[in-house]
């Protein structure tokens, strides 16, 4: 299995989402995060129970992003928050998650999400990404520093792309997420491949 996460972004592709994802699935990320920001919850559980089914026969691991209510309905213990709701989550809410993860800017982010109890965290952006246009990306340095720092696994996330996935690994992240290659790749089975050429 890659250590490669795909985040999606349904308006990015081309095609039927669903499909898309089932391919994806069937690439065998090491997960893919249901990141879909402009759903209300209601809208979010339907999109997000489907995807659980997509995902079910090639066991690849779905990944909740920012409703944990939804996560708890739906019986999944995969769950990512944005820091701020990360924290207005009780111990008790935080605990029923097998794997808790948040997206952390700095080095205080980090430590700040492995006390709340995050089981990995994404550190980014790390390169320039069509993402957050105009924004400089934190750079390599940032991403040694919190993954020197860290004791739990760190995924690279920002502008990442098979020319400087190595360079990512090297820093010490276990992994990186990408989001628009997976959307827009032909093949995500190849999109994959090419990390590791």
């Amino acid at each position: 299995m890659s250590e490669l996460i795909c985040v999606t972004n349904r308006r990015l592709c081309k095609d039927d989402f669903f499909e898309r994802l089932e391919k994806i699935a069937e690439s065998r990320p090491k997960a893919i995060v249901l990141r879909e920001k402009d759903l209300s919850a209601g809208e979010y559980f339907g999109l997000a129970r489907r995807a659980l089914s997509v995902c079910a026969p090639s066991k690849t691991p779905l990944i909740i992003h920012g409703f944990a209510d939804v996560a708890s309905e739906l019986g999944c213990g995969s769950l990512h928050l944005p820091l701020p709701k990360l924290r207005e989550l009780s111990d008790t809410r935080r605990r029923e998650f097998k794997n808790l993860g948040t997206s952390c800017h700095s080095l205080e982010d980090v430590l700040e999400a492995q006390r709340l109890g995050c089981t990995c965290v994404f550190a980014g952006h790390i390169f320039e990404t069509d993402c957050k246009r105009g924004l400089k990306g934190r750079g390599l340095g940032f991403l040694k520093e919190v993954c020197r720092a860290a004791e739990i696994p760190v995924y690279a996330i920002g502008g990442i792309s098979p020319e400087n996935y190595g360079s990512v690994i090297s820093a010490g992240a276990a992994g990186a997420c990408v989001m628009s290659g997976f959307m827009r790749c032909e093949s995500p089975l190849e999109f994959i491949k090419s990390f590791s050429e």
